[in-house]
């Protein structure tokens, strides 16, 4: 077996690391399906690579800032907050929680969305490479991350509600390494992860009115194999889940 490494997708380089897709017309790079629930596209669009200023209003596939986030807000009164002092007195009360900040001035749209969970949640991607070249990619989060997620899930009310999952959109190997098993070792670090980072359950939302190639999240079958439930039997676009 050849040697293998997963990387989070978290900075310029392991962004550069995400393969092209097995199907052409596609690339996980430019790729904003699952972020938009309106707009969102999975077409190869490489104006969406292109580096931003964060902050410049343009087209909303030009934009390098987070299009879901709720405009800013006036700060909330601070107790603690000096009069006419830039330095707010220490807060004995607030806890020392230190956190990174997320890429979002200066890098391409998409490693913007896959980055802005940082310090709170974490990564939202991985890449496993496989004697150092990419053979796989993976693309999760909660579920709050991903609109489309959410109003595909809201079709079916027999799905739990309470804790919310974690979500995969995307699972994906290049052409050169289909059926080596990359996508299922990549999804099991996922897996373990997720549980890590406190979520009880996660799912996967296949398409089965799209050939392989063209869909983000595999098929039933992939997903069974890895210890996922068919939580929802919809002959088009079923639920898979697996408890965490």
């Amino acid at each position: 077996m050849s040697p293998e490494r997963i990387v989070d997708v978290a900075d310029d380089a392991t962004f550069g690391l995400v393969p092209p897709c097995a199907d052409p017309r596609f690339d996980h790079r430019t790729c904003d399906y699952w972020e938009d629930a309106d707009r969102g596209s999975k077409a190869s669009r490489p104006s969406l690579l292109e580096v931003v200023p964060f902050g410049r209003r343009t087209t909303p596939a030009a934009l390098s800032d987070n299009p879901f986030a709720p405009p800013p807000r006036e700060p909330a009164l601070n107790p603690f907050a000096a009069d006419g002092d830039d330095e707010p007195l220490d807060n004995p009360f607030a806890p020392r929680v230190t956190r990174e900040r997320p890429l979002r001035e200066g890098v391409p749209r998409k490693l913007a969305l896959l980055d802005r969970g940082r310090g709170v949640f974490g990564s939202y991607a991985k890449v496993l490479l496989s004697d150092e070249e990419p053979a796989a990619y993976c693309q999760f989060g909660p579920l709050s991350a991903y609109p489309r997620a959410s109003r595909l899930r809201e079709l079916y009310p027999q799905l739990p509600q309470s804790p919310l999952p974690a979500v995969i959109t995307c699972i994906a190997t290049t052409a050169d390494a289909r059926r080596a098993g990359h996508a299922k070792r990549l999804v099991e670090e996922v897996c373990r992860d997720l549980a890590s980072r406190g979520f009880a359950a996660v799912e996967t939302y296949p398409d089965l009115t799209l050939i392989e190639n063209s869909q983000s999240a595999a098929r039933p079958q992939f997903w069974h194999d890895l210890g996922f439930a068919t939580a929802v039997d919809d002959e088009r676009y079923p639920v898979l889940r697996r408890e965490l």
